[in-house]
């Protein structure tokens, strides 16, 4: 691995900071669609599972169709963004996202629905790693953290904060009308979008343009034991974040005793205090790396014993009861869980090279993601093999908090940016070695 090019802001950055914090901002809102565009199946789930005679295994596998592509659609946008501006990547990705909800707004079988999620899958697996690269060309290491929070904030207000939103559209008028809501609102993103943002002008310093850049191989690159903690510590918090957007607001309904709008508001407190956690981690993350302290513990340590924290809760809300302990487990477990999710990308592109970021953040967010396509399923047949849906739902999350704690001991082994850098010193083969 070589040691991590120094980045300045360059001229034009220093002179517009205001048009950063915009870029930030849009990309938040993406985010905020990205995730309302996934929630909204799980938030519709028992009226749709009613009108289309489902059990809940046959709506997990529905749930899972999602991910068919989506890692596929995550490697190829992580390519993709290396060779195209990433502003029109991310329109391309939001208009795909905008045509796959407006025909729910229709009467459709379950095949459609299965094609409607595989298509919508495709388009977002990109969507993360592709912002967060974009967003990169704006901030440098000691500052990304923060930025990275706003956005991973987007993402986590699309599956809480629109969800009373979300909620009221179904039982007020339809579930076929939440789809379609989803669909304008992302439409009128994408003209925003190709309105406002352009390329940040963030490069490695040192180099002119035409002094050939560093290029370590994508083989070492993926072999980095950053690289690699980061994925399986993200795989594990992963699986309770898709528990979240599929089957948490059933779960609260069938197994807690909450109506579903209550359930609705649970999930908006959820994302209540992501708002309050994520921010003040990432801005407690930059100011220990600005003090000099070693990245394996401003970033590393702090992401690992946070979903190490979530996992140790999400087992004491499977044990709980009264409404008051399964509110805080629940609020406090999912907020935890998505801390991986804002430090782990600053641990890669620290140790990436920029001309391989959106790459190696394509790939390892395509890793991390495959517990998209197992937890639904697994937990739709934990449930349903159950005595009562309330002890499937129980024992379903066991097995993700033993699972989450596993990843982030796992974690603290590996995670280690400094050690990489000082591991895998950059040489001329690294230099010629075709991407």
């Amino acid at each position: 691995m070589a040691e991590a090019q120094p980045q300045t802001v360059s001229t034009a950055q220093a002179t517009d900071p205001v048009h950063a914090w915009i870029m930030a901002g849009l990309l938040f809102l993406f985010m905020l669609i990205n995730f309302a565009d996934r929630a909204v199946l799980g938030l519709a789930a028992v009226p749709i599972m009613q009108d289309l005679g489902l059990t809940h295994s046959q709506f997990g596998l529905i749930a899972t169709s999602f991910f068919t592509l989506f890692s596929v659609g995550g490697v190829i946008g992580g390519f993709l963004v290396n060779r195209v501006a990433s502003k029109w990547v991310l329109a391309a990705l939001a208009l795909i996202w905008s045509l796959c909800q407006l025909p729910m707004m229709l009467s459709v079988s379950v095949a459609a629905l299965v094609v409607n999620r595989v298509a919508l899958g495709f388009g977002e697996g990109p969507a993360y790693p592709v912002a967060l690269h974009a967003a990169y060309k704006w901030f440098p290491n000691e500052r990304r953290a923060v930025p990275t929070s706003l956005i991973a904030i987007g993402a986590l207000a699309g599956n809480g904060i629109a969800a009373p939103v979300i909620v009221t559209i179904v039982a007020g008028w339809s579930w076929h009308a939440a789809f379609g809501l989803l669909g304008a609102v992302g439409l009128v993103w994408c003209v925003a979008w190709l309105a406002i943002a352009r390329e940040g002008p963030l490069t490695p310093d040192g180099l002119s343009s035409d002094e050939p850049m560093a290029r370590p191989s994508y083989r070492r690159l993926f072999r980095c034991r950053t690289v690699i903690g980061v994925q399986i510590v993200g795989f594990c918090a992963y699986w309770l974040l898709t528990l979240a957007v599929v089957w948490l607001p059933a779960f609260l309904s069938q197994a807690f005793g909450y109506t579903p709008v209550q359930a609705g508001w649970i999930m908006m407190l959820v994302s209540l205090g992501q708002i309050v956690l994520l921010p003040g981690l990432s801005t407690l993350s930059d100011g220990l790396k600005r003090r000099g302290v070693p990245s394996r513990l401003a970033c590393g340590s702090v992401a690992c014993a946070s979903t190490l924290a979530a996992g140790l809760i999400i087992i004491l809300l499977a044990r709980s009861e009264g409404s008051l302990p399964i509110i805080a487990c629940t609020v406090i477990a999912f907020s935890l869980c998505n801390v991986m999710f804002v430090l782990g990308p600053v641990l890669i592109a620290e140790v990436t090279p920029v001309e391989r970021r959106g790459a190696v953040l394509g790939v390892s967010n395509a890793i991390t993601t495959l517990a998209g396509p197992l937890a639904p399923v697994i937990t739709g047949v934990v449930v349903d093999v159950g005595t009562r849906p309330a002890d499937g739902v129980r024992t379903a999350l066991l097995i993700a908090g033993s699972l989450t704690i596993l990843g982030a001991l796992v974690g603290f082994v590996l995670i280690d940016p400094e050690a990489d850098r000082a591991r895998n010193p950059l040489d001329s083969r690294d230099e010629t070695q075709p991407a």
